[in-house]
């Protein structure tokens, strides 16, 4: 029974070790977490170990991009100050290397893994909002729902363009909305160690720690019956 709760105790710390540095599988992502050299703008505070490449970051800066031809102006041109924190988005979902507690299985056509729940400090989330409240957006999920006859997103028939206030009337609305909640929003600041932050200067991440927190903190890591089964069996034989 000892030799079973050990291998038990292996496989469950090798998944949290590996849920620490990781990638999604997803449309752009690589493999396996690296250092890149150099990173486009934005998106240099992960060039020390990144899951993007140089042309992924490069392409995330543009108004409509190959990466997934998304437009940003939809409705109208989206203010400059507005964009940066889309694009600092879409950075962090890129190239974060940290996100593995929060990675789920998604059925999608575009990719198999995405992240849920991810909890957002309450500085980037609030700036966030603040900084697009001007702009203007027709669809308060842009995951979903769009039309796409032209190549890339455009309003769906019948919706109309409104002042992102409208639309998200909170910030917390705003940030776990506009990706399926892919984020959460919570009233953890920079400092407390349980958030994830988008913005942050370059050097070692502040993420890896707030990783490793969740990880500890609640361990329901999901681990697949034969990984567990096969090797306890095995090692019942040895003792």
């Amino acid at each position: 029974m000892r030799s079973v709760i050990l291998v038990l105790a292996l496989v469950s710390l090798a998944v949290s070790q590996d849920k620490l540095n990781m990638c999604m599988t997803a449309k752009h992502h690589k493999a396996k977490p690296g250092p890149e050299g150099q990173l486009y703008e934005q998106c240099s505070p992960w060039k020390h170990n990144a899951c993007c490449t140089a042309n992924t970051t490069e392409e995330a800066h543009n108004d409509v991009s190959y990466l997934y031809n998304f437009n940003w102006n939809h409705c109208g041109i989206m203010s400059e100050t507005c964009k940066k924190h889309f694009i600092q988005d879409t950075c962090f979902y890129e190239c974060s290397p940290h996100l593995g507690p929060w990675i789920q299985l998604a059925d999608e056509s575009w990719r198999k893994e995405r992240i849920l729940d991810v909890p957002l400090c309450l500085e980037d989330c609030e700036t966030w909002w603040s900084d697009c409240k001007n702009d203007f957006t027709c669809k308060d999920n842009w995951h979903k729902g769009w039309d796409w006859t032209t190549g890339r997103n455009e309003c769906p028939t019948g919706a109309q363009c409104k002042r992102f206030t409208d639309i998200f009337p909170t910030a917390q609305s705003m940030c776990e909305t506009i990706w399926s909640n892919s984020y959460k929003y919570t009233t953890y600041t920079k400092d407390s160690g349980k958030c994830m932050q988008m913005w942050f200067a370059e050097g070692p991440s502040p993420n890896k720690k707030v990783a490793e927190y969740y990880l500890n903190e609640a361990p329901s890591v999901s681990v697949p019956v034969s990984l567990v089964i096969l090797p306890a069996l095995f090692s019942i034989q040895l003792f």
